[in-house]
């Protein structure tokens, strides 16, 4: 009897199909013939193409989420936390980029494709930034009077080095220096400055 078919494994075929051949190119019924299955057994599970392809990236994006999330320490300090966590970020995506280029472009694509999922995958990430913050915050190691607000302007501030528009730069042999020099800017921020109030300074 063959096994049921489920999502999770029209998911990961999808993934497989869409590194065979590009965003442009693949199709449900690419997805169904590397199953075994009709493309209307897909549909049944994902009602249409927009729909499966946004399904696999947020798979895909769930996977750096729960990745980044393991890069916490609580016996580290909030400054460490943040160090590392935007290290790995960054190692992460020029990784990416180097070493499986097609795919790389492939999600970048999927991505965009979406009006929901870009900012499900910034609030996850930013949600973590801001998760070290008020822990800074809490030991008293860094200072800000809205810690949401802070942790976006780190994730702009360091743009540079996870969003995928400067991939092109991610191969400068001085990139990691810039990084480098960003990172402490921002930590040296969040230990002696406060966050203008959302009103703004008289």
């Amino acid at each position: 009897m063959a096994e049921a078919l489920t999502g999770e494994a029209i998911l990961a075929a999808t993934e497989e199909v869409l590194r065979r051949y590009g965003p442009a190119k693949a199709t449900v019924v690419d997805v169904a013939k590397a199953l075994g299955v009709s493309h209307g057994s897909v549909y049944r599970h994902f009602p249409t193409k927009a729909a499966l392809r946004e399904a696999v990236t947020r798979r895909w994006l769930d996977a750096i989420h729960v990745e980044m999330e393991s890069v916490l320490d609580e016996n580290a300090s909030a400054s460490d936390n943040l160090r590392a966590w935007l290290q790995r970020l960054f190692d992460k995506k020029r990784r990416s980029h180097v070493d499986e280029p097609e795919l790389f472009a492939t999600f970048r694509v999927l991505v965009s494709e979406s009006c929901v999922i870009p900012d499900y995958h910034i609030g996850h990430l930013v949600g973590q930034v801001a998760r070290i913050i008020s822990a800074g915050v809490e030991t008293q190691e860094f200072v800000t009077d809205d810690v949401e607000r802070t942790a976006k302007a780190v994730w702009d501030a360091t743009d540079m080095f996870h969003h995928p528009a400067h991939a092109q730069e991610w191969g400068d042999p001085h990139i990691q220096a810039a990084f480098d020099a960003v990172v402490s800017l921002v930590i040296a921020g969040l230990r002696y400055n406060r966050t203008p109030s959302a009103a703004g300074d008289a």
